[in-house]
This record gives C-alpha cells, structure tokens and sequence, in this order.
C-alpha cells in the first residue's frame, strides 16, 4: 500500500526530459493515483515573461501519455493556487522538486495543506538536465 491515495504536481513540463519524467516516476512511487497539473500557456508567459517552446495542447499530451500520470489536467489563472487545486481534487499530498523546499509561500501553502489534512513532499531536483539548461543550448546553438 502507498504512502499517498491521491498526489498532485504541476508544471510547465515544457521540453519535457529526465527531469519531468524523474519526478512523475517518483510521485508515482508513493500515491495510488497521481493528477498532474500542465500550466497553460498564457500562465508561463505571466509568470516566466515568455512563452513555453512547446504549446500547451502538445504539453498535455505528452504527459498524458505517461505511463505514471493517471490524469492530467490544465492549469490556469482558477487553479494555480494550491488551496483551489486541492478544493478540485482533494489530493493527500502536493509533489514538488526541493528548488521550493525553503520557499516562503510554499511553507504557508504546506501549513494551509496541513490543515485539510494534506502534505507537500519535495523531491531531490535533478540538476544533470533542465528546461534551462536546454533552452540555452537551443540559443547557443542558433548564434
């Protein structure tokens, strides 16, 4: 039996790589069913002041397609908040990568979670590969 009946993580998962698929596998490893939140397309612009390489109806899909994933849903500016995504789907525990671990807004969105009896669990980043990462080497590579 899981540690977790229910998990939820969100993200962008745009270039989806090792990374995205590391940190599925393992919010998988300890929840029965696992949503995954795909920021819209107009929500990474807002908050990354740019637009994702690769759009959201492609983004969607591919996580969906995941054999870890057993829904993915989108988010928007309705549910970006933790507090309404748990009011959506009463998850038991919310994943994340430990980038946000000492993040000041996720400490209150964990206390909040608590108190509906849900949890944050934060997961070692992996640092050999990221959108970042990537996205540079595309820049670069079109100088």
């Amino acid at each position: 039996m899981k540690e977790y009946k229910i998990g939820y993580v969100a993200g962008v998962f745009d270039l989806f790589h090792i990374g995205h698929l590391n940190l599925l596998k393992k919010a998988k490893e300890k929840c029965d069913y696992l949503i995954v939140g795909v920021l819209i397309d107009e929500l990474v612009q807002y908050f990354k002041n740019n637009l994702p390489y690769i759009p959201f109806e492609e983004r969607i899909e591919i996580v969906s397609a995941i054999k870890y994933v057993n829904q993915a849903v989108a988010v928007s500016a309705d549910n970006i908040d933790k507090m309404k995504a748990w009011e959506l789907y009463k998850f038991d525990c919310l994943f994340s990568g430990d980038d946000y671990v000492n993040n000041e807004s996720w400490m209150m969105d964990k206390r909040l979670l608590n108190q509906v009896g849900s949890d944050i669990c934060f997961f070692p980043y992996t640092k050999s590969t990221s959108s970042t990462q990537i996205k540079r080497a595309i820049e670069n590579s079109n100088r």
